[in-house]
């Protein structure tokens, strides 16, 4: 492999570990856990692995352990920071017992199903240590579903002594952890699933998961880019860049990137959700910031979209539901539909008050709408080019305020999407530290016998020698959701909470950044100098902890 002289430098850095996972440890039971919602259905789909307790790790017995063989899984989307979550297992496993062996599954949860995966040596692991991408065994988006994938993927654990897996995925990758968990215990198969929090749409977060890891590195990515936009956009001062960011379930990449570059408008879909707000309100909202700042002879500026916008605003909320089930139930009737038809067919099978929504839509829009579905059923919102809509009815609006004299202004657009660019990235040393830490820590949930557990790291705004280190039940983050026309458990997904210091902070100072052009330019990500530059975590985080 040849590398940068940054990756060289990179390869050097030690990652910071918590002060309790530098010696031998204990592992600290706190109190029975319940799942977030539906305790009732959730118990009853988890008998093995539902109300156990919280786990905290401290200074412990130096004791001596037998050596074990885990696997390890790349599962789902990639996020910067994954091969520092492999660096961190394999050492955490080689400091219990130098004679351990990880294992790694090649393209995701496919690997352990179809048997292909390579031994994760030394001399592999330091060729990735602090570095972006999940190209170390690469990952995939199968679902572990069914009975038959687990019971195919044991006779690989079987066969080469595997007695603990770590799956490193997002909310869905780590239901099927919990659910993969659940079956070998029921089972007594004898193996340990461990889960690590992954998405760079900063979705999986709760109580005991500060925050997912690669969010902060995706982040600062973006922000660094808007900001040269920003830079751009001041400099020319003739047009108006709208720009989507990832994240489809929420919202928490748009409104970290706002805080940091403060753009004149940013849009926040769980408020747009909660507003009840039409799509023609949303492009008023924009139409209005664009025609004050023209006023004062400002005919450009920056609006932040978030990625699932579309599916936040309630009338199109209501329709893409009635499409997810619909579809998923007449998918082989709907793909014998001519084309030229489709849109007509669609419109006479809807409720009313849906068909006339989808029947307002512009054509593309609309045939986005009912293409293929993403592999949980549901509109893949990332292919709606929301930005260009979006651009396209402000002009719209503009031009009929200008007709009545409201407007006075010149609009010309400029349109990106920032996705890939921030997922394979290297890693802050944020989320170099992190994600080490969480694999270490998710081999000490091994060495103490634990299955159905997440990693957990926390006090994550601290220096690194007073994070803590444990475990949380994935039983206890679950609730019921329609999947595929169906109730099933799933990982809760943290959405903004528009009471949360983050949003206030935004929603108290995005009227200034409206009209007043005062662009932050943060630069580019640092990894070596003062703490206070290269060290620092989201804007995001801090403010929740009250920072």
């Amino acid at each position: 492999m040849t590398k940068s002289a940054l990756q060289i430098a990179r390869a050097a850095y030690q990652p910071k570990l918590p002060k309790a996972l530098k010696g031998a440890v204990k592992a600290v039971e706190g109190a029975a856990t319940q799942s977030v919602a539906d305790q009732e259905e959730i118990k009853k789909l988890f008998p093995n692995t539902y109300g156990m307790p919280l786990i905290k790790f401290e200074t412990g017995e130096a004791v001596s352990l037998p050596s074990i063989n885990v696997g390890v899984i790349l599962s789902g989307g990639q996020a910067p920071g994954g091969h520092n979550v492999i660096s961190g297992l394999f050492d955490g496993i080689k400091s219990l017992n130098a004679d351990s062996k990880l294992y790694g599954f090649i393209l995701g949860p496919g690997g352990l199903v179809d048997h292909n995966y390579m031994e994760l040596t030394g001399e592999i692991i330091d060729e990735y240590r602090n570095t972006g991408g999940f190209d170390i065994i690469g990952s995939g988006r199968t679902k572990l579903e069914t009975t038959e994938q687990f019971d195919k993927g044991y006779e690989i654990l079987k066969e080469l002594g595997i007695s603990a897996l770590v799956i490193i995925g997002g909310d869905d990758s780590n239901t099927n952890a919990c659910v993969l968990a659940e079956y070998y215990a029921a089972k007594q198969y004898g193996v340990q699933v461990i889960g690590c929090p992954k998405t760079i749409d900063g979705d999986l977060k709760n109580e005991m998961i500060e925050t997912s890891f690669g969010f902060d590195t995706a982040c600062k990515v973006y922000s660094e880019v808007i900001g040269n936009i920003q830079r751009d956009c001041n400099s020319a001062r003739k047009y108006w860049h709208f720009i989507k960011l990832m994240g489809r379930s929420a919202s928490h990449i748009a409104l970290e990137c706002a805080l940091q570059v403060q753009p004149n408008v940013c849009i926040i879909s769980e408020e747009v959700e909660e507003k009840d707000m039409s799509l023609d309100e949303v492009v008023n909202y924009i139409a209005q910031i664009v025609a004050k700042r023209a006023a004062d002879g400002n005919n450009f500026g920056t609006v932040l979209i978030p990625e699932g916008l579309v599916e936040f605003i309630p009338a199109m909320k209501r329709l893409i539901a009635e499409l997810n089930d619909f579809l998923a139930h007449n998918a082989e009737e709907f793909s014998h539909i001519k084309k030229s038809h489709q849109r007509e067919y669609i419109i006479s099978k809807l409720s009313p008050a849906n068909a006339e929504v989808y029947a307002s839509l512009p054509e593309g829009v609309a045939r986005q709408l009912t293409l293929d579905r993403d592999p949980h059923g549901n509109v893949q919102v990332s292919l709606i080019e929301t930005e260009k809509l979006l651009s396209e009815m402000v002009a719209t609006k503009l031009a009929s305020m200008k007709a009545e004299g409201k407007y006075d202004g010149k609009f010309a657009a400029q349109h990106h999407f920032f996705g890939y660019e921030g997922r394979c990235a290297a890693p802050s040393n944020y989320d170099a530290d992190y994600c080490y830490s969480l694999g270490y820590t998710a081999s000490m949930l091994i060495a103490d016998g634990k299955t159905g557990y997440m990693s957990s790291v926390r006090n994550t705004t601290a220096p690194a020698e007073e994070w803590i280190a444990g475990g949380v039940p994935i039983t206890m983050m679950m609730n019921m959701e329609r999947r595929h026309g169906e109730m099933k458990p799933v990982i809760q997904k943290a959405l903004v909470r528009l009471d949360g210091a983050p949003f206030k902070t935004f929603a108290a100072k995005r009227d200034q950044w409206a009209s007043i052009t005062d662009y932050v330019y943060p630069g580019p990500i640092q990894y070596f100098g003062p703490t206070e530059v290269c060290d620092q975590p989201t804007k995001t985080l801090l403010l929740e902890q009250g920072k």
